[in-house]
């Protein structure tokens, strides 16, 4: 067995105080709780790159459809996170005043919007297109630029703006 397919397992302690090997769940959680906590106020979303690895850590492997946004000030940094609707397996209803609102709570000058496919499958529906440029089209009313919408699938996240669909 090579080193790269070797995967250390995570343990976890039970009531009794005894350690043992946790589930697929527990370790998806733990990797979110780490992600948490390199997630600071103030941190920089410079580039699609990071923000695409960023919502993958965060949405990536969900059992139903989370729709998360990223608020960020002038300069591309993180004011806040949200995940703001949750859905089932194949869709998640989405209002965008309601990010606009949240948007204009934290005082917001740039949004990154994301989802994600629990089928796995990044590629964008003619839904997910529709609502992107219904969100672009709300945020702009009150200033607030969309910078990307990102669809995470099991792999890679697909930007919507590196596709020219922002």
């Amino acid at each position: 067995m090579s080193s790269s397919s070797f995967v250390s397992p995570l343990f976890v302690r039970d009531t009794r105080g005894r350690y043992r090997p946790a589930n697929a769940d527990q370790i998806v959680e733990a990797a979110r709780q780490v992600v948490d906590q390199r997630m600071q106020r103030g941190m920089l979303i410079a580039d699609p790159a990071s923000a695409g690895k960023f919502f993958r850590d965060k949405l990536a492997g969900l059992q139903r459809e989370v729709f998360a946004a990223v608020f960020l000030d002038t300069r591309h940094r993180l004011i806040d996170y949200a995940e703001l609707f949750f859905g089932s397996v194949d869709g998640a209803e989405v209002h965008p005043r309601e990010v606009v609102r949240q948007a204009l709570l934290l005082n917001a000058a740039a949004v990154v919007v994301a989802h994600n496919h629990p089928s796995g499958e990044p590629e964008p529906s003619v839904a997910d297109r529709a609502l992107t440029a219904r969100m672009k089209q709300a945020l702009s009313l009150v200033d607030v630029r969309l910078l990307d919408h990102f669809v995470v699938g099991a792999h890679a996240p697909l930007s919507m703006a590196a596709r020219g669909w922002v």
